[in-house]
């Protein structure tokens, strides 16, 4: 499963890439606001720290609009992947961007339907959204199911992109089930490395060197 972080901050971007862990960097128009900084600005400089794709999502909602933002996006490094919602037009604009080699990231996914349409239409990733899915009184979890026996039954290439991730369970979970790339805040990556007994094993092993007397 490939990793990508969920957010706009640089310093928590470069922490965690130099863990050699991060294979991309998904944002948004909430997340760019969030960070206080240029949308261009911000999105070229996480292009340089990672080599994975970083999404950069189109605000346009019409077909012509998105691909007049789209190609000022793609502009900014080879590695930016255009989020467009799913929507007619997103899907129209997804066509048309993955039919010159643009990566695409198909985002709001809510049923196994529309990542479907998605799949067809040539997106490079699909975002089915499990947190707020289960929000609203669905299963998160059983739409990312649903969405890799589809897309196994017909080999779609479309990458299955786990999104609104809140806590390590759903990693686990859509680890699973085979997602391809889970999506997280950088505090729900930091969890995944914690574990009540490897911090008492640590400190144990600590505590019997101490006692030793020696240095390494």
């Amino acid at each position: 499963m490939k990793f990508f972080v969920d957010t706009a901050e640089i310093a928590d971007i470069r922490e965690l890439a130099d863990t050699g862990l991060l294979d991309g960097v998904t944002t948004n128009p909430s997340l760019i606001a969030k960070s206080g900084r240029d949308f261009m600005e911000v999105t070229a400089e996480i292009c340089k720290i990672t080599h994975g794709p970083v999404s950069a999502e189109v605000v346009a909602l019409d077909h012509e609009g998105m691909m007049r933002e789209a190609e000022v996006l793609r502009r900014i490094a080879d590695n930016v992947c255009i989020k467009v919602p799913l929507t007619i037009d997103g899907l129209k604009t997804c066509r048309k961007l993955t039919s010159d080699g643009t990566m695409v990231n198909v985002t709001l996914c809510f049923s196994a339907n529309q990542a479907l349409l998605a799949a067809k239409a040539g997106a490079s990733f699909i975002s089915p959204f499990i947190g707020r899915h289960d929000d609203n009184g669905f299963d998160g979890i059983d739409l990312i199911r649903d969405i890799r026996l589809i897309y196994d039954n017909y080999s779609f290439e479309t990458e299955i992109l786990a999104a609104s991730i809140r806590h390590p369970v759903h990693v686990l979970e859509c680890a699973r089930i085979g997602a391809d790339v889970a999506t997280m805040p950088p505090a729900v990556i930091k969890s995944l490395f914690k574990h009540v007994l490897t911090e008492k094993g640590i400190e144990g092993f600590l505590a019997d060197w101490a006692k030793t007397g020696q240095t390494i």
